[in-house]
């Protein structure tokens, strides 16, 4: 009876979901009105507290493949952020056109990025992993990279893809099993601080 109730209650909730987000494309919003503080509506509500999110749109197809295998970069050379610190960083335009001012200007993505270049303007790149806020979780990239830890254990073989795309569920068991593996601290405020 337990799985035949939970089945009911998502129904339910994706019913929910449904009317809501139709009543929110058919009814505007007062100025200033929200549904709670944090959340304009009740379907970004839910879909917070249920860890839902869409999938990240990039604006230029960047082919981590090729610059892998036929220009033999390495992961850090245009996310140089990793080995210093936190934040592995999203290469700005200007370390692009380092070679893009030359190599395959004829193509429409290297076309695209010249315009946002020349217009001063980076591209708007959307985050492929990130964790909820309330989570706490401060991932600190470079003592990874100084462990050789490889990139593809967090983020999978990122050089066999077009366009970057989740392929590792980043979740606490995950994180704490690695640690174990590697002998590193698990206490909580290794990454909860």
């Amino acid at each position: 009876m337990g799985g035949l109730a939970a089945s009911v209650v998502l129904i339910g909730v994706l019913a929910g979901v449904r009317l809501i987000s139709a009543q929110d494309r058919l009814v505007e919003p007062q100025s200033g009105s929200v549904f709670s503080p944090a959340h304009a509506t009740f379907r970004d509500a839910l879909a917070h507290f249920l860890g839902w999110r869409r999938e990240p749109v990039q604006p230029i197809p960047f082919p981590h493949r090729t610059h892998f295998e036929e220009a033999f970069l390495e992961c850090t050379y245009c996310h140089d952020g990793a080995a210093r610190g936190p934040v592995a960083r999203i290469p700005s335009v200007v370390v692009c056109m380092d070679c893009h001012f030359d190599v395959a200007t004829d193509r429409e993505p290297i076309q695209l990025l010249t315009s946002f270049y020349e217009s001063g303007q980076e591209p708007p790149w959307e985050r492929v992993y990130g964790w909820l806020p309330e989570a706490h979780v401060r991932f600190n990239h470079a003592p990874h990279v100084r462990r050789e830890i490889e990139c593809t254990v967090c983020h999978g073989d990122v050089t066999q893809m077009i366009v970057a795309e989740p392929a590792v569920d980043h979740t606490m068991s995950f994180c704490v099993g690695c640690h174990e593996q590697s002998q590193a601290s698990i206490d909580c405020v290794t990454c909860h601080y």
